[in-house]
């Protein structure tokens, strides 16, 4: 019955356009499959592309940009009076206070080349001994490993200074804040011991001596400031990250894309002869020349040279090998 059922529908063409639809049905499935595949595939390379150029932007950045900013804390440590004589005395320092500050345990903190500012920043409170102190100098000198002075500079500084009329305006307009310590009788000095400090590849800083040169200075506390100076590419990388990043990053897809065709038509490009190519070629010389006297094709100092055999010259003249020689060089140029 099956059989029967069959011979009819085969008969009236419907198996045919059965397996007609069915094949171009499985066709279609595999050439979207395929589609689909080329696609995905395209798409997994050129992320892998953006980020391989984004990771290179970050390399040169961190490379390239150094640090802004560097804070190291002050220390200072002074003689006590009480220490130095046998009775007791007014006064509490002697001595000019000082401070060891480490920059860094390692070879260098600073980037060669780059130009830094260096600043003592000091709290100083608005006491009647600062008042009457005036100025009075602030030393700074960076040292290098094993001891080595690296440079050295002195810089003067004293408190701001305000009338006591203006004082008093102060008290009574910030009051409350001063009685809730939200504020406090104090000036912040800023010292710029170093404008233009640059590190020295041979000689690294990695160490820092500051002094005050007067024993009746207070202060409540004091740090270090090193900021960098930028300029040009620096400036812009930092100052505009998101811009400079996005370009930075086109850039490198485009040197990469660059290098990857270049590659490839070095490898597979019309001028590159391969092992099958070269045999092809060789076949060509042949069947072209239309004799079995060559053998193969050589290069040799830039020029090709012609492989003969020497059975095809036995029975032959000087003259006449000579001529065979030159028919079959210039066939083989032409």
């Amino acid at each position: 019955m099956i059989n029967i059922v069959y011979k009819i529908l085969n008969a009236l063409g419907v198996i045919r356009r059965y397996d007609s639809l069915k094949n171009k049905t499985v066709k279609t499935t595999y050439d979207t499959i395929d589609a689909f595949f080329k696609i995905g595939l395209s798409v997994l390379f050129c992320l892998v592309l953006i980020w391989i150029s984004v990771l290179f932007y970050v390399l040169f950045y961190y490379t390239y940009v150094p640090t802004i900013e560097h804070i190291k804390p002050v220390y200072l440590q002074f003689t006590s009076c009480d220490a130095t004589y046998d009775k007791p005395s007014s006064r509490a320092v002697c001595g000019f206070p000082k401070a060891h500050v480490q920059l860094t345990r390692y070879n260098s903190l600073l980037m060669v080349g780059q130009p830094y500012k260096i600043t003592v920043m000091m709290e100083l409170p608005e006491s009647e001994s600062n008042k009457q102190l005036g100025m009075f100098m602030v030393c700074g000198q960076m040292v290098g490993k094993g001891g080595a002075s690296v440079a050295h500079s002195c810089r003067s500084t004293m408190l701001r200074y305000r009338s006591p009329l203006l004082h008093v305006l102060r008290l009574f307009a910030l009051g409350p804040f001063f009685v809730l310590n939200f504020m406090e009788e104090k000036q912040t000095l800023a010292v710029e011991l170093f404008s233009n400090f640059e590190e020295d590849q041979n000689f690294p800083a990695t160490d820092m001596y500051v002094e005050l040169k007067s024993d009746r200075v207070e202060v409540y506390s004091a740090k270090v400031q090193i900021d960098a100076h930028l300029s040009g590419l620096r400036y812009i990388m930092f100052h505009w990250p998101f811009f400079s990043a996005v370009l930075g990053s086109i850039f490198n897809l485009g040197v990469i894309v660059f290098v990857m065709l270049l590659s490839w038509y070095k490898l597979y490009g019309p001028n590159n002869l391969t092992g099958e190519s070269w045999e092809k070629e060789d076949s060509d010389n042949r069947s072209f020349t239309g004799d079995e006297t060559v053998e193969n094709v050589e290069e040799i100092e830039g020029k090709k040279c012609l492989i003969l055999k020497e059975a095809e010259f036995e029975e032959e003249t000087p003259q006449e090998r000579k001529f065979v020689l030159e028919r079959k060089l210039s066939s083989s140029d032409a």
